[in-house]
């Protein structure tokens, strides 16, 4: 990298502008704009949420403090908080959307799996959605309850590469199970579901597909056995089984065998049953996917607690979108740094070293990865030689 520059220079060299205004253009993002473009608006968002600022005061005046490093931080000639409000509020949140979705496909082509054990040749994806509180008084278009408002975040959880692949935000009131439908399925690839997701019809959109999943069934699961695979109890699988449904209607959704294995996990001292279409992995590798399934539970805690999605810059739908954008952006800006650095420190080492560093001169590549310290050499050492 080059030293002369700031160090979120550095980093933001490794977001490809030429695309980005690419999908401003097919939006009209920058129509009747001079100065704030909308690359200069991302780039104000990516800062505040690596710089961790409280609100859009406290961007925009630690912006303006450093006004003569503006332009080489990319920021334009004129930032300030009525610029920075109106365009969250009126430019299109779908600008931010392509753009985090190009930046998720170029992370996952360079991250390497992380803590994956299974020898799985297909992609794993963990599917998921957190909810994010909002004051209803305020965000008065997220409805959730009487007195509450809220969004939902649904995500599509890459497991090998720990990178989210799909991102869809609704109103709370809206169930996980819809956003199944916005799902594409990779055919040879499996999906992991907590039971809130049982819905066999859309289960068996996805077995149509050539996809394969792993579901925690409910307690009142109805079915009939079909027969009875042998199943190694030391490690763990109480019963690997063939059924098919038992509910009339529920038996139409879901026409085909099913494949019901029960798993006793002697660390929590609980019982787990779990459904799936694939009858080629073990049973105890069943169960082995859906304990993956937690990295989707991590990476929700990860973004609440360092990135800024749960106090918002803007009230308005478009707003809020733009910035829980920008934090994608910002979480998968991340991981590119890290992958392409080869850096040995976590996404939030980094990002917590980025934090303090983001009006520095030195070199990421320095920051972000641990020195030898046994390879280093005195220099112009003046102590005279004993033997």
């Amino acid at each position: 990298m080059n030293q002369g520059k700031y160090v979120f220079a550095q980093i933001t060299e490794f977001l490809p502008q030429r695309v980005f205004d690419t999908i401003a253009a097919k939006y009209c993002g920058n129509k009747y704009v001079k100065h704030f473009t909308c690359w200069n608006q991302m780039l104000c968002m990516v800062f505040g949420q690596i710089g961790n600022r409280q609100s859009l005061s406290d961007l925009v005046l630690c912006i303006d403090a450093h006004r003569t490093k503006a332009y080489h931080l990319g920021f334009g000639p004129n930032v300030s908080k009525n610029n920075l409000a109106k365009a969250n509020e009126h430019r299109d949140y779908r600008i931010f959307t392509e753009y985090a979705y190009h930046l998720i496909g170029i992370a996952r082509r360079h991250a390497l799996p992380e803590d994956f054990e299974l020898s799985i040749e297909g992609n794993v994806y963990a599917f998921d959605a957190t909810v994010i509180d909002l004051c209803i008084n305020i965000f008065w278009w997220a409805k959730f309850r009487k007195t509450k408002g809220a969004v939902k975040l649904h995500t599509l959880f890459d497991v090998k590469t720990s990178i989210p692949c799909f991102i869809h935000i609704t109103e709370a009131a809206v169930h996980e199970v819809n956003a199944m439908d916005m799902l594409h399925y990779e055919a040879g690839s499996f999906y992991v579901f907590d039971r809130g997701y049982i819905d066999f019809e859309r289960l068996y959109t996805l077995h149509r597909a050539g996809a394969y999943f792993v579901v925690r069934a409910k307690s009142n699961f109805d079915f009939k056995r079909q027969r009875s695979f042998p199943c190694d109890k030391t490690l763990g699988v109480r019963c690997d089984q063939a059924v098919l449904l038992a509910g009339f209607y529920v038996s139409k959704d879901y026409p085909e065998k099913l494949r019901r294995i029960k798993y006793y996990d002697e660390g929590i001292d609980l019982e787990f049953v779990f459904l799936t279409n694939n009858f080629l992995l073990p049973a105890h590798e069943i169960a082995l996917l859906y304990k993956y399934r937690w990295k989707i539970e991590l990476f929700f805690k990860w973004i609440k607690q360092h990135l800024k999605i749960l106090t918002f810059w803007g009230i308005t739908q478009n707003a809020v979108k733009i910035q829980i954008y920008c934090a994608v952006i910002t979480y998968v800006l991340v991981a590119m740094v890290k992958a392409k650095l080869k850096s040995p420190l976590s996404n939030y080492e980094i990002l917590q070293i980025l934090s303090m560093s983001l009006l520095d001169k030195t070199p990421v590549k320095e920051l972000i990865n641990k020195p030898i310290l046994q390879n280093f050499k005195e220099p112009l050492c003046n102590q005279l030689n004993i033997f």
